[in-house]
């Protein structure tokens, strides 16, 4: 039995510069946060006396005795890439599917991390230097990316696999002169820093679950219309990653407002009345900056506020769910192995 951990990430800036269409031509970033909200994959081989091949569990049970018979697209399209069959897979979650935190991503991530781990796949031979470590994460990146973007057809960047593997704080850099599309580099903020920083964002739950890879799609198909918005989004990046090592935080808050004005300007479907209603509210009382999660539509909503504004936000915003958080540092990892 193998059991994996992987976090869920927070997006602050360059969503929708992760398209390849895009940064293969100008380049993209991305700085994005781990979180300690984790899904959790639990997976072993599967006694032969059962009638069925393969469980699957997760909110629905499967048993089927053939591997085209699943109808879970990542579970199938991971099992059908790594060639292992009579398998149990179990999910949980601390946060719901379908809510902008990169769920889908952070489970194929954990799936395949537990799946090469089972298989005593030769990468994990060589994790007691950086190097190694680096070359692990990356590898789990890439076949996450490959199962979801090609295998599985969902529209959508790259950055949520990148995330749930080599978790905490990076800026991520995106183009054709990366060997694999990408290099990540880790932002060095002390404990205290991070501590200080992190204390001053709050998360809510819209109430609204939504399928992002609609609204991805239609990001992805209007790309030609929004050049010139993506590239100004690109370069907001280098401004907000300065704010971030120079301790600016307040600035960083702050650019998270203009971001957002013009993430929600690149489709219709991104924002709507209500979500536009909650920012605003939260504008009223003292947030200095924020954003809608993940490609739009529902999900959580971040706030950059400080903290003596804090309970006059959790007043006004009373009926959301409020979602405490801390940032991760790990990444995808095994939390139990016993085969």
């Amino acid at each position: 039995m193998i059991i994996s951990k992987t976090p869920f990430r927070i997006s602050f800036f360059g969503g929708g510069t992760d398209f390849p269409d895009f940064f293969n031509e100008f380049g993209g970033k991305i700085i994005s946060t781990s979180i300690d909200k984790y899904c959790y994959v639990n997976v072993r081989y599967l006694p032969e006396f059962f009638e069925y091949k393969d469980e699957i569990i997760y909110s629905k049970v499967e048993q089927v005795k053939d591997i085209e018979e699943i109808n879970h697209p990542m579970v199938k399209n991971c099992l059908k890439l790594l060639d292992i069959k009579n398998i149990k897979v179990y999910y949980d979650a601390d946060l719901p599917a379908r809510t902008g935190l990169g769920t889908s991503s952070s489970f194929a991530v954990g799936l395949l991390n537990c799946l090469l781990r089972l298989k005593n796949d030769d990468i994990f031979r060589n994790l007691n230097n950086l190097d190694g470590i680096y070359k692990y994460k990356a590898k789990l990146s890439d076949m996450a990316i490959h199962v979801e973007r090609e295998m599985c057809k969902e529209s959508g960047g790259i950055q949520d696999q990148i995330a749930a593997s080599f978790g905490n704080l990076n800026i991520i850099y995106m183009g054709k002169e990366f060997n694999n599309g990408y290099n990540v580099k880790n932002i060095s903020l002390s404990y205290d820093e991070k501590s200080k920083f992190n204390e001053n964002l709050m998360m809510f739950f819209t109430g609204i679950s939504r399928n992002s890879f609609e609204i991805q799609s239609t990001t992805q198909n209007q790309l030609n219309s929004n050049i010139n918005k993506l590239i100004e989004m690109n370069k907001l990046v280098d401004e907000a990653y300065e704010y971030l090592t120079n301790k600016e935080f307040d600035d960083f808050g702050k650019l998270l407002d203009y971001s957002w004005q013009l993430k929600r300007g690149l489709n219709n479907k991104i924002s709507n009345n209500l979500i536009d209603e909650i920012y605003y509210e939260a504008k009223s009382i003292g947030a200095l900056g924020g954003k809608l999660l993940g490609a739009g539509g529902g999900g959580f909503m971040l706030f950059y506020i400080k903290k003596e504004n804090q309970d006059k936000l959790r007043g006004r915003l009373k009926n959301l769910l409020e979602i405490p958080f801390k940032f991760d540092e790990e990444g995808s990892k095994i939390i139990y192995k016993s085969v």
